[in-house]
């Protein structure tokens, strides 16, 4: 059992922010701006998943699991809710959201489906969330250049990311969700994520009219595919998750903790697991 904190972020998202937020770079925004464009309907996805995991469980087993998935499904809420009102000011700047009714047609179009399938979407999900907000705390300086409120944001919300890294896994397995099964799913949503990503970042720069410039590129370059990129870099931790063996909590997460400890005036706890 991992324990989970639910809090509430002490920023406001009320004032507006530049279309390149992040110190004036096109590519990361648009990138950044294309991961949340994808997180209200992928968290309430979540959220409905391992609600509805939780409660085929038997019941000694749900009893032990219930206060995880409590708290999860708290923190993916406040992730909804703020990254809500960050993609309004993306709206209200004439950026096309297309990722999300994309994604709303496939949970539609696959709701009928077992629900240890959405489980295991769901932990394969989150899987690369964790990754990528792990490799984020390593490199704090790719947002060196976004006004506070919005690097807390996204370092919060990267460090919760990494808190919860296990409960969907975990819950899959005790749903005695199979390896062929979890791999197979695995596979299938790394096309889906990085395909989503790529096109709703290529219609925010067209948007932004950077599509074409070299330094986008060269911005591109250096965020995904340097040698410590977000991409290139995490290749073996993408890998060590097709392991038989593999849990979440094998890849290392202090440095998530850490932030949360150090930037305790940035939020404040309204509940979490029993400890």
């Amino acid at each position: 059992m991992t324990d989970l904190v639910v809090r509430r972020l002490l920023i406001d998202l009320a004032p507006p922010m530049p279309v390149r937020w992040n110190g004036g770079d096109a590519f990361s925004s648009a990138f950044f701006n294309a991961l949340s464009m994808s997180f209200p309907v992928g968290e309430q996805y979540f959220i409905d998943s391992v609600r509805q995991g939780l409660a085929a469980l038997p019941e000694a087993e749900r009893a032990a699991m219930a206060d995880e998935v409590r708290a999860f499904v708290g923190q993916e809420a406040t992730h909804r809710r703020l990254h809500a009102l960050f993609n309004q000011h993306l709206e209200q700047q004439g950026q096309r959201n297309t990722v999300e009714p994309r994604a709303r047609r496939r949970v539609q179009a696959n709701a009928h489906r077992n629900v240890r399938v959405h489980v295991a979407a769901t932990a394969a999900t989150e899987h690369f969330t964790a990754v990528f907000a792990d490799w984020l705390m390593r490199h704090p300086d790719t947002l060196a250049g976004a006004e506070p409120r919005l690097r807390t944001l996204w370092l919060w919300h990267a460090a919760e990311e990494s808190e919860h890294r296990s409960t969907a896994f975990d819950l899959y397995h005790k749903l005695s969700g199979h390896h062929g099964w979890r791999v197979r799913i695995y596979r299938y949503v790394t096309v889906v994520f990085l395909a989503d990503l790529a096109r709703q970042t290529l219609r925010n720069l067209w948007h932004d009219g950077s599509l074409w410039r070299m330094s986008t590129w060269r911005s591109c370059a250096r965020l995904l595919f340097s040698r410590d990129g977000m991409l290139r870099g995490n290749v073996g931790q993408w890998r060590d998750y097709l392991s038989p063996d593999f849990h979440p909590l094998q890849h290392e997460h202090r440095l998530s903790s850490e932030w949360l400890r150090e930037h305790a005036q940035a939020y404040v706890p309204v509940g979490g697991t029993a400890g």
